[in-house]
């Protein structure tokens, strides 16, 4: 099982918690994991990434194992401890502004 931390505004539009667990097969990479988040929670789609062209929105990022994941190719493997469901996949709404 593969853990997905999601920001509030998220957590609110799926009705979860903080965290939620989803089953992937094969690869578990960026792709493979949104694929499964948006499955389960049909209401994130286009939420997390652009519908069409499957590319990440602008405020959106995803952090794993302490590293910034956001500019990664989409089938770039994810880390180990990620697929081990040791560590959570990050889901993180950036913020902009001066």
């Amino acid at each position: 099982m593969i853990r997905v931390r999601l920001p509030t505004h998220l957590r609110r539009l799926a009705g979860s918690g903080a965290e939620v667990t989803i089953e992937v097969s094969g690869p578990v990479t960026q792709r493979s994991v949104l694929d499964a988040l948006e499955a389960r929670y049909p209401m994130l789609r286009g939420t997390i990434r652009d519908q069409v062209t499957q590319q990440r929105r602008p405020f959106v990022r995803f952090f794993a194992c302490q590293e910034d994941l956001s500019h990664d190719s989409p089938d770039a493997l994810l880390p180990d401890a990620v697929a081990a469901g040791t560590e959570p996949f990050l889901v993180v709404g950036a913020i902009a502004g001066g």
